[in-house]
């Protein structure tokens, strides 16, 4: 990923803050077009330019109709941080939702997910049951509206700010390296 890659080239390091993004989203998820209130048309274009993107960067990334609810993800990612494994926690649930279309709203998908970066899968289903690491999740959002974070993803540094998906040469203007 982009960031991993600012991480090892010039040792940008990441304060990574979790975004209501459509909190409203029911676990079942919902189709992009009601959700976002755009024809089908509209979200073809979006998707069409995420997948030029993605292409460029040599990420993975699917078409899709539908988005989840991202809540109960962004609470066991806190968990995951706390256990070292962020990292790993954010590329799985990437790779769930963008790649696979996974509902990331469901406890057993993120159980599983935790399962497969080597976090012990039953904590997993118990934190995501229970909300044990909601106030975390909380205060990342409180942060995000002081912040001014409006859409994601949104990168801020030194003052600067960078929103939505973007190509690498776009992370290297951010940082004064491009």
């Amino acid at each position: 990923m982009r960031t991993d890659r600012l991480q090892r080239e010039f040792g940008v390091q990441f304060r990574w803050t979790v975004f209501p993004l459509h909190p409203e989203t029911p676990e079942e998820g919902a189709e992009l077009t009601q959700l976002l209130g755009v024809g089908a048309e509209q979200i073809g274009a979006m998707q069409a330019r995420l997948r030029e993107i993605a292409a460029a960067e040599g990420l993975p990334i699917a078409e899709r109709t539908r988005t989840y609810n991202s809540r109960r993800a962004q609470e066991l990612g806190k968990w995951a941080e706390a256990q070292g494994r962020g990292a790993d926690w954010r590329h799985a649930v990437y790779h769930a939702f963008f790649v696979e279309g996974r509902n990331i709203a469901l406890v057993e998908a993120l159980a599983e997910l935790a399962g497969a970066i080597g976090l012990p899968a039953d904590q997993a289903r118990q934190i995501g049951a229970d909300g044990s690491y909601a106030a975390a999740v909380d205060a990342d959002w409180q942060r995000s509206r002081e912040m001014g974070v409006n859409a994601v993803p949104a990168h801020l540094y030194e003052g600067k700010r960078l929103v939505g998906f973007t190509g690498y040469q776009d992370f290297l203007r951010l940082i004064g390296k491009g």
